[in-house]
This record gives structure tokens, C-alpha cells and sequence, in this order.
């Protein structure tokens, strides 16, 4: 878990947070702190990160989200919010830092992305999340501070660490994940329906497939039968 698992901080606002975050994963045994755009590191980044200084020194630091996610082959991609969304924001529908920490599998490079301290993360961003974590909080002010949010859901984590391998139920790889996607979409294109149902079909099934952490052997199997499906609808057409 040490190595797959990477830290990112979105476009961090004070430098302090880099330390005090830094000093939280060192706490749960995590190591890899990817620093977005930041801000520029004073010396407080470095203090108040305490033990865990080498943990700010060898963080990386990329321009862009994206230039990260490429690099690195990021196979699971986890964000995180204070402003969870539901039915009318497919995108911010989100599951409980104790779900996520049961079924993620270490094997695969994980990366977990903290948004900006006053702002959180773009709807850009979320897009771009396999699933969304939100810890309830009361409802009169529900957005923590990234460092207790992030331990909160380090702390799940770790706890679960050495239940994670489950023989013959690997999670499905992000390859597996977008292939089975991109099936979907070609599925739903056949069909005579306006586009933006077919927008929104397409996005709630892949908040079901990121939600319910399918393994490997079912995502090639879904795969099958949307082909099947497509295939079926366009020999009806001709």
C-alpha cells in the first residue's frame, strides 16, 4: 500500500496544510504526497510537518491533475468532498470513508485527491474520479479541515489493510474499467432516445460500476453481454 498509494493535494492555499498533511500520512504508514500547482512551500511546510519532513521534500509536483494521472498510470482514482451531491449531481454522489476502505485493492495505484482548502474540488475534477468519499458531518458546518478529513479516512483504511486481498476477487484494473465504459457508451449511442438521457444513462452506470467495485472476470462479462446487446439492437435496425 505504501507504494501504490499516492496523496494528491489540489492547488494547496497555505503552506502550512502541506506539512500538517504530510505529518497525518505519516501517521498511517503513506509516503507518496503529489503536490498540484501549489502554492510556493515557506518554511512552515516543513515545521509543521514535524517527523514526517522527508515526506514534504520528496513530494512531486505537477502543473496539472492530469499530468499526474498520466504519468503515473493511475489505475483508481478516489476524490473526495464536504458537498456531496445526489440524484440531479450524478457526479458527487458519494460512499462513506468505511465502504471505501473495505473493498479498494492496495495492489492497484491508488490515488486520493484533496481539493483546495476554501474551494475543494472542481466538477472537472470529480468527473474524473472512478468514486467519491464523504464523510457525514453535521449539516450545520459540513466541511472539515483537509488534515482531519484525511485522517479520518486513512484511518479506515488502514485498519482494513490486511483484509484487502481477497483470493479470485481482484478488483478490475482501470483498463478493465474503461473498456467495459467505453462498451456502455457504444450500447447506449444505438439507442433512440434523446441525448441527454442518454448522458445521464451513461453516467449512473458508471457510478454503479465504481461504486460496486466489480472484479476483474465480471467486468469481462458485462463487456460480453453490452456487446451482445449492440450488436442485437443494430441487426434489428438494418
Amino acid at each position: 500500500m505504501r507504494d501504490n498509494f499516492y496523496v494528491v493535494f489540489v492547488e494547496c492555499e497555505t503552506s502550512g496544510n502541506v506539512g500538517f498533511l504530510a505529518r497525518t500520512m505519516a501517521n498511517f504508514g503513506l509516503k507518496n504526497l503529489v503536490l498540484i500547482n501549489p502554492c510556493k512551500l515557506k518554511d512552515d511546510a516543513y515545521y509543521q510537518s514535524m517527523h514526517a519532513r522527508n515526506i514534504v521534500e520528496s513530494a512531486e509536483i505537477y502543473d496539472t491533475l492530469d499530468h499526474f494521472l498520466e504519468s503515473k498510470g493511475i489505475d483508481f482514482i478516489i476524490g473526495t468532498t464536504g458537498s456531496p451531491g445526489g440524484s440531479y449531481n450524478l457526479s458527487r454522489i458519494p460512499i462513506m470513508p468505511e465502504e471505501l476502505a473495505e473493498k479498494i485493492n492496495p495492489n492497484n495505484k491508488i490515488a486520493i485527491l484533496f481539493g483546495r482548502e476554501g474551494d475543494g474540488l472542481t466538477n472537472n475534477e470529480i468527473d474524473k474520479c472512478d468514486i467519491v468519499v464523504s464523510i457525514p458531518t453535521d449539516p450545520s458546518y459540513p466541511v472539515m479541515n483537509i488534515t482531519h478529513a484525511a485522517a479520518i479516512i486513512f484511518y479506515e483504511i488502514f485498519k482494513h489493510k490486511n483484509t484487502f486481498n481477497k483470493e479470485g476477487l481482484d478488483e478490475s484494473t482501470h483498463v478493465e474499467k474503461e473498456h467495459l465504459l467505453e462498451n456502455m457508451r457504444e450500447l447506449v449511442d444505438c439507442l433512440s432516445i434523446p441525448e441527454h438521457k442518454k448522458k445521464t444513462g451513461y453516467k449512473t452506470f458508471k457510478n454503479i460500476v465504481n461504486r460496486a467495485f466489480i472484479t476483474g472476470r465480471e467486468a469481462h462479462t458485462l463487456m460480453g453481454i453490452l456487446r451482445h446487446a449492440k450488436l442485437d439492437i443494430l441487426y434489428k435496425k438494418e
